[in-house]
């Protein structure tokens, strides 16, 4: 009998449901946008929604008995004991919301009753999703980031998600790795989000133009001149033909990445790195610059079996780690 579950990632844009078998990963897959001005109830109505039209279509073979769940990877704090979601970004509204409780109230009688409902970081959803499906598996420790809007993280320790006591383990976002720079976010100054998060990113390529102009001519042809809509894809396209100035911003975030991998090493002895997220489709701009940051920043001592490698998932990896919750 195949056993299986339901893998969901909220995010603040898309609703993404998945019907994961433990031995082939996702065998059916339903996105809707997320209606956020609905608020929390608003949310859990959709969430159970799309969870009932999965439960509707499941294939034959898979059978009731056999199901394990329903996991859900959210933005923001998540109490694994209580199953509570605090201050989630891009989701307006919300505060601290019991959102395992209300899921299970709104799936009552459409699912066995001893269906569970597990609820993850979604970083840390993503980290085992990789862990277990992609590019992690072959690793027993291991760092997974996120790199887009913002930069997320999650700790893989003996081949489980490692939360700290108070659920907020592997924020490598919030690591400061230039407490005197001029980058603030979130109040905090020269953090890695701060400095590597989406935009930040554009801004300081569009600061690079600021100080020379004539450096900033061939992204100037991309964005059809206009530095507003100037966007990592076209620093990107810029740099693979070989552009200075887009070469240099890859360069930074290389720079940056691997001043704060060579921290974690340091103070975990991680050495296996797994890389994800939108940004990280630029990977061969800038993995090989951080590679080169975290062994100049190390110990020779610490090099043995470091690696840096590109997830494999992209952004069904946190489907598969919201089932993979249920598994474990």
């Amino acid at each position: 009998m195949s056993r299986w579950a339901i893998g969901i990632d909220l995010g603040g844009t898309a609703i993404k449901a998945a019907l994961v078998s433990l031995q082939r990963g996702i065998l059916l897959e339903r996105s809707v946008p997320t209606e956020t001005s609905s608020g929390p109830e608003g949310i859990v109505a959709q969430l159970a929604g799309v969870i009932g039209s999965i439960v509707a279509e499941t294939p034959s073979g898979f059978h009731i008995d056999a199901f394990d769940g329903i996991g859900l990877g959210a933005p923001g704090a998540v109490d694994i004991a209580t199953g509570k979601l605090s201050y989630p970004p891009n989701l307006p509204g919300w505060t601290t919301f019991p959102l395992r409780d209300a899921l299970v109230r709104a799936l009552e009688g459409s699912l066995p009753g001893s269906a569970r409902v597990f609820i993850e970081n979604d970083a840390n959803a993503a980290a085992l999703g990789e862990a277990v499906y992609g590019a992690g598996r072959h690793f027993s420790d291991f760092l997974m980031v996120t790199l887009g809007t913002g930069v997320g993280g999650g700790i893989v320790l003996d081949r489980k998600l490692y939360r700290g006591p108070n659920g907020t383990a592997g924020e490598i976002g919030f690591m400061i790795v230039d407490y005197q720079g001029s980058s603030v976010h979130a109040g905090i100054r020269g953090t890695i989000e701060g400095m590597l998060g989406k935009e930040h990113i554009v801004e300081y390529a569009r600061a690079r133009i600021k100080e020379n102009p004539e450096s900033g001519r061939m992204l100037s042809g991309l964005c059809m001149h206009d530095f507003g809509k100037l966007s990592p894809r076209h620093i990107e396209r810029a740099a693979n033909e070989g552009d200075p100035l887009s070469l240099a911003v890859w360069e930074r975030v290389g720079l940056v990445l691997g001043v704060g991998f060579a921290n974690v090493t340091a103070l975990m002895d991680i050495r296996k790195f797994v890389i994800g997220g939108g940004i990280s489709a630029a990977g061969t701009l800038f993995f090989e610059q951080a590679r080169q940051v975290l062994l100049r920043s190390t110990l020779p001592s610490m090099h043995a079996g470091i690696e840096l490698v590109p997830a494999e998932l992209g952004n069904r990896a946190g489907m598969h780690g919201a089932a993979a919750l249920c598994f474990q």
